[in-house]
C-alpha cells in the first residue's frame, strides 16, 4: 500500500508536526505500507528522503491536471520509475492523507480547492481513498468556492473537521460528504526533552507569527498593534522575573518579525529556531508558560498543560482555546497595558490550576483522536 501525506512541509513546524504524527500512526496500523510525499520548495528532496518517502510526480498547471495520464501507463514502466529512480505517480497511490492545515477557505486562493476536487473525484472514481485530516476548513463565500467544496468534499472518502466552525462550514456546502469532528491530531505525538535546549526549562516561550501583519489577518487592529503588544507582554513577564526567550515556528518569515521585536530591548532576547519540529515541541512542553501566535504552537503548548496566551487571525485559534476551556487567554487587539499586566500575572499566580485543567482536556482529545484513526483505519479497509 502506497501512502501520499499531501499538505504537509519541513520549514512550518506545524505541518511538520502533522506529517511525524502520521507516519508514527501508518506505521502502527499498516507496518508494510510505503509513504511519499510531492516536491515542495518547503519540502527539499534530501528532507524528504530521510524520512524514507518516495517522490510523487505531479503534472498539474493551474486547473490543468495531467495526472490521471498516469493511469494509462504500463505497470512495468511505472514499476521501473518507482525502483530505480524512487518516483511514483497517482496511479501508484492507494490512499491520500491531506493534511493540510489550513488551505481551503476564502482566506486563500480557490484555485487550490478547485486543484483538489479535481483530484478528489478521480480518486473517487478509480475507488481510491481521498482523506482531509482534522483541519481548518472554510468559510466558503462565493459560488466558485461552493461549486469546489461541494465537489471536493463529497467525493472524499472522509473530511475530519477540526472544530465546529469548520464542520459548519463543510456541511452547509457539502451536506452528503462522509463528515466527522476531530481535534488536531498531533496531541498524539510524544517527545523528549533535549539536553541542548535544557536552559530554556522553565522560561517563557514567545511563538510569534508573520501572518498577524499580513493581509492574511483581516484584523487591520492586529496588524498595525501586534508587534507593539508582543513587546509590552514581553517586558510584563520580564518585570515579572521570568526568563523570556523567543521560539521560531517557522523559518525566515518568523525570524524577521522576532529580529524586528528583539530591536525593543537593549539586551537582545534569545531566539531559539530548532530545525526540528519535535525539538520544538519538547521545548514548548517544558516552558512555564507559552505566548503564541502559531496554531500548532498552541496546540503543543496545551495538549501538554502548559498555559499559553494566545493571539488570533483565523476562527481556528478562538475555536481552539475554547475547546481546552482557556478562551480569556486569547489576548484582543484592543487590550491595554494594565490588562496586559493582569493577565499576565493570572496567568503566573494561577499556572498549576491551568495546567491541572487542560490536562483533563488534553487526555479527552487524545482518546478522541485515537477514536478518529481507527475510524480513518476502518473506512480503508
Amino acid at each position: 500500500m502506497l501512502i501520499e501525506i499531501k499538505g504537509t512541509q519541513f520549514i512550518n513546524k506545524g505541518a511538520e508536526l502533522m506529517l511525524h504524527a502520521i507516519i508514527n500512526k501508518v506505521k502502527v496500523l499498516w507496518p508494510h505500507a510505503e509513504i511519499c510525499l510531492a516536491p515542495d520548495m518547503n519540502s527539499p528532496y534530501l528532507s524528504r528522503a530521510r524520512i524514507c518517502a518516495y517522490q510523487k510526480l505531479n503534472v498539474r498547471k493551474n486547473v490543468i491536471d495531467l495526472n490521471g495520464l498516469f493511469y494509462f501507463f504500463p505497470t512495468f514502466i511505472r514499476r521501473y520509475l518507482k525502483n530505480t529512480w524512487g518516483i511514483v505517480t497517482e496511479a501508484d497511490v492507494d490512499i491520500i492523507l491531506d493534511a493540510s492545515g489550513f488551505l481551503y477557505g476564502d482566506q486563500w486562493s480557490t484555485l487550490i480547492l478547485r486543484q483538489t476536487a479535481i483530484e478528489t473525484k478521480r480518486m473517487k472514481r478509480k475507488k481510491k481513498h481521498y482523506i482531509f485530516m482534522p483541519q481548518a476548513l472554510g468559510p466558503f463565500s462565493n459560488s466558485q468556492s461552493k461549486l469546489a467544496a461541494n465537489s471536493a468534499f463529497e467525493s472524499a472518502t472522509l473530511v475530519f473537521a477540526r472544530e465546529e466552525e469548520s464542520f459548519s462550514h463543510v456541511k452547509v456546502c457539502a451536506p452528503s460528504a462522509n463528515l466527522y469532528k476531530a481535534p488536531d491530531f498531533t496531541n498524539l505525538l510524544s517527545v523528549m526533552p533535549i539536553d541542548l535546549y535544557k536552559k530554556y526549562k522553565g522560561g517563557v516561550a514567545f511563538i510569534l507569527n508573520s501572518k498577524m501583519i499580513s493581509d492574511k489577518n483581516e484584523s487591520i487592529q492586529w496588524r498595525e498593534r501586534y508587534v507593539l503588544l508582543t513587546i509590552e507582554v514581553i517586558k510584563s513577564f520580564i518585570n515579572k522575573g521570568e526568563n523570556v526567550f523567543l521560539l521560531n515556528h517557522e523559518g525566515k518569515s518568523d525570524q524577521l518579525i522576532c529580529d524586528e521585536v528583539n530591536k525593543a530591548f537593549q539586551y537582545s532576547l534569545d531566539i531559539v529556531a530548532p530545525t526540528s519540529s519535535l525539538d520544538v515541541k519538547a521545548i514548548i512542553g517544558h516552558s512555564k508558560v507559552v505566548f503564541c501566535s502559531r496554531y500548532h504552537g498552541c496546540v503543543s503548548a496545551l495538549s501538554q498543560g502548559v498555559p499559553c496566551i494566545g493571539t488570533s487571525w483565523s476562527h481556528k485559534y478562538e475555536n481552539l482555546f475554547e475547546e481546552y476551556g482557556m478562551k480569556e487567554l486569547i489576548m484582543p487587539s484592543n487590550i491595554q497595558q494594565e490588562q496586559i499586566d493582569m493577565l499576565v500575572t493570572d496567568t503566573l499566580d494561577n499556572h498549576d490550576a491551568i495546567s491541572t485543567k487542560l490536562m483533563k482536556y488534553s487526555i479527552e482529545y487524545q482518546n478522541a483522536s485515537e477514536q478518529m484513526w481507527v475510524k480513518l483505519a476502518n473506512a480503508v479497509k
